[in-house]
């Protein structure tokens, strides 16, 4: 049996202003900016699930769901 989690973490670009909170707040590195500067998860496999970058956006762009 294996204990995998799956994580779907998604930024709402409509709301997104692109201003790196989600970036410094993650523990792990799993986030870096796309071509438009807003988040996206680079190392997903690296993710705890802390959602520290959901609960401080500012904007409320950011949505992470882990299975």
């Amino acid at each position: 049996m294996t204990n995998r989690k799956t994580l779907r973490f998604t930024c709402n670009a409509a709301y997104c202003k692109a201003c790196g909170i989600c970036y410094g707040l993650c523990p792990k590195g799993v986030l870096a900016p796309d071509a438009d500067g807003r988040p996206t998860a680079a190392n997903p496999d690296a993710c705890v699930l802390c959602r520290l970058c959901e609960f401080r956006c500012p904007d409320f762009a950011i949505r992470v769901e882990g299975v």
